[in-house]
């Protein structure tokens, strides 16, 4: 089995496997690691990136849901023109069957309309006496 100095142990679910490697292996304290300006070096880059992309995911999301409440006024604003338009269509029809009948109303309009369409003026009633 070859050893390459500085090679680490292989990781294993069995925890006396990494026992047995540590302890075969050397330590030389000259070679010691400074790992807290390391680690602090390094915790701070990815933070700050995350927190850069959290930063624009916020502001997107924030601008999205500006852009829904923007359409949706938008669109009630033009659903109420719609209405508005509706109503004053159904005001003037309104407003000119109530003409229609008040000129209709007339009994000279209704027989000039009767003989117009070719009906004629009723006979005198026939009144039939009773025994």
């Amino acid at each position: 089995m070859a050893v390459y100095e500085g090679a680490r142990p292989r990781s294993t679910p069995y925890p006396h496997r990494r026992r047995e490697a540590l302890l075969l292996r050397p330590r030389a304290p000259e070679l010691a690691r400074r790992q807290s300006r390391v680690s602090l070096r390094n915790r701070k880059r990815p933070r700050f990136f995350g927190m850069a992309i959290g930063m624009i995911v916020v502001a997107f999301l924030l601008s999205f849901f500006s852009l829904v409440q923007t359409v949706r006024v938008s669109a009630s604003g033009w659903d109420m023109d719609q209405l508005n338009s509706q109503l004053g269509q159904l005001q003037n029809q309104r407003q000119q069957d109530l003409s229609d009948i008040n000129r209709l109303d007339r009994e000279s309009a209704i027989r000039r309309q009767a003989i117009a369409t070719g009906l004629s003026q009723l006979p005198p009633p026939v009144v039939i006496p009773a025994r």
